[in-house]
């Protein structure tokens, strides 16, 4: 068994003159990012490894996030992840390594969201339905697969967990 965790980049900003790669969370971003952090903490979901991808935004979000896991996972810069497919993406996972069970990818839509509709054939409804309806900025997909090794991971083998989203996450007044 397996488990992938899918974590969008916070909210962004949009600065004038900054090429795409280089654009750093908004406000609202450097808010929701420690929130899924600390919802991981909560739940217990530690990934073993996990890919970020080298745009500003993605490395920002993942800086908020990790000091709230409980322990340090192996974490490893992705280029292939940026403006990625999601046939790109399944070929990223394919080869990471076995020892890593629980493996997180923090990256970009279109790329994350296509690959979660691809891979999740089962799961919660309504959680299923919220995700297909839309993939915000610091969304998060937990999926269970049940494989012995990402090599064998394919279209619609996976179980949707849950689906998290920032707002989702806040407390209200």
């Amino acid at each position: 068994m397996r488990r992938l965790i899918l974590l969008r980049h916070a909210k962004s900003d949009w600065p004038d003159g900054i090429a795409d790669p280089e654009r750093p969370l908004a406000p609202r971003g450097r808010e929701a990012a420690p929130r899924i952090g600390a919802y991981l903490a909560q739940e217990a979901l530690t990934p073993d490894r996990v890919l970020v991808s080298p745009a500003r935004r993605t490395r920002e979000t993942w800086d908020l996030v990790a000091p709230h896991l409980l322990g340090l996972p192996e974490v490893v810069s992705e280029p292939r992840i940026y403006e990625s497919t999601a046939s790109r993406l399944f070929a990223v996972i394919r080869e990471q390594p076995s020892e890593a069970h629980v493996l997180m990818l923090v990256g970009h839509n279109p790329g994350l969201e296509d690959l979660a509709e691809t891979l999740t054939g089962g799961g919660a409804r309504p959680a299923r339905a919220r995700m297909q309806e839309k993939f915000p900025t610091g969304a998060l997909a937990v999926i269970d697969l049940p494989i012995d090794n990402w090599a064998g991971i394919a279209p619609e083998t996976g179980r949707l967990d849950r689906f998290i989203t920032p707002r989702g996450l806040a407390v209200e007044d």
